[in-house]
């Protein structure tokens, strides 16, 4: 399932109170969907990271409450009523990184990569909704996530009883679906045009490699962009990111993408300034577009446009859209809203 697949299966399971396992490769953001959701539906996210716990992390410590003249009945001679002598009674003090009130969700993350008495512990909490003494919530919903089996280098088997007490959801990366959360999060204009001409290049686990292209690392190369790195530097920065075989293919669009012809000048002559031919220059000016269209210019962005091959006027003009709403209440998007009805039903 894609991401927005995703989301709307967690807020339907959310809400059934369904304890809920995502399964996806290293980087794919799995745990920036959960916030997502948390968000959405304006509740906390509680994030616990099960593979940093110890099982009495969960349990709790046991504590001793009350006296030996409270636990033993009065008769005379300091003991209780079976004859024996009064003693203090334990209890078990759960962690207060467990919810106590209102409502949410209690994020499990990585918890089939956590030790095995750690997903022990997760049996009643997730089946019954209390580990001991402890009750979760009434408000609260359960989900955990963790990479498949085949993308651990390390990995715990996860017990067959605790699998069989979640709904199990299977998260595969999609291009549109990261785009829209890229352009979201300020995500740079070269990194998605870059992706779009590259879409197999947007997740390829390796788990020999340090590096490697995910969605997450490609949000850290367009961190890295956000600093202009000195030349000297960049390539080495990227490599170190996504990994050799991506830096170079990315660094080799990224000179493409910065001898643009000017967007300036775009603008200021669509109908005569000329349009690249070659397939990653149109990427690349038809996502600069996208990232400078405003209401005020999307006339001259869509007569510009217009003058490309269909399926980057589609991209581009649906990117703008998302980067700048105001663009649908003009002319030219009633244009292309017109001729590209297909596209938005």
């Amino acid at each position: 399932m894609k991401a927005s697949e995703i989301f709307a299966a967690l807020n339907l399971l959310v809400e059934a109170r369904q304890p809920t396992f995502v399964w996806g490769q290293p980087g794919i953001g799995k745990s920036d969907l959960m916030a997502q959701v948390a968000e959405a539906r304006k509740v906390p996210l509680q994030d616990v990271r099960a593979l940093l716990l110890d099982p009495v992390d969960l349990r709790g410590l046991p504590y001793l409450y009350g006296s030996d003249q409270d636990s033993a009945s009065v008769n005379g001679n300091g003991t209780n009523g079976n004859g024996g002598h009064g003693l203090r009674q334990a209890k078990w003090a759960s962690p207060d990184f467990l919810p106590r009130g209102g409502e949410g969700i209690l994020f499990l993350d990585e918890l089939n990569a956590a030790a095995p008495m750690v997903q022990a512990s997760c049996y009643q909490l997730v089946l019954d909704r209390k580990l001991g003494d402890y009750r979760l919530p009434d408000g609260w919903s359960i989900v955990a996530a963790g990479n498949r089996q085949t993308d651990r280098a390390v990995t715990h088997q996860m017990p067959t009883p605790l699998k069989s007490r979640f709904t199990h959801l299977d998260f595969e990366v999609d291009l549109n679906d990261w785009c829209l959360w890229a352009i979201r999060h300020s995500i740079r204009p070269e990194v998605i045009a870059f992706l779009r001409f590259k879409p197999e290049l947007l997740s390829q686990f390796d788990r020999d490699k340090n590096a490697f292209p995910a969605p997450r690392t490609w949000a850290f190369v367009s961190k890295i962009l956000n600093q202009r790195p000195q030349p000297t530097i960049e390539n080495a920065l990227i490599a170190g990111t996504v990994g050799d075989g991506a830096a170079t293919e990315f660094v080799a669009f990224l000179k493409t993408f910065r001898e643009l012809p000017n967007i300036d000048a775009i603008l200021m002559s669509p109908d005569t300034e000329a349009v690249p031919t070659e397939a990653s220059a149109q990427h690349s000016v038809a996502g600069a577009l996208a990232y400078a269209a405003t209401a005020a210019n999307f006339d001259r962005v869509y007569t510009y446009l217009q003058r490309m091959p269909p399926e980057f006027t589609v991209f581009a003009v649906r990117d703008a859209m998302l980067r700048s709403p105001d663009v649908k209440h003009t002319p030219a998007f009633t244009r292309f809203a017109v001729e590209h009805h297909q596209v938005l039903s």
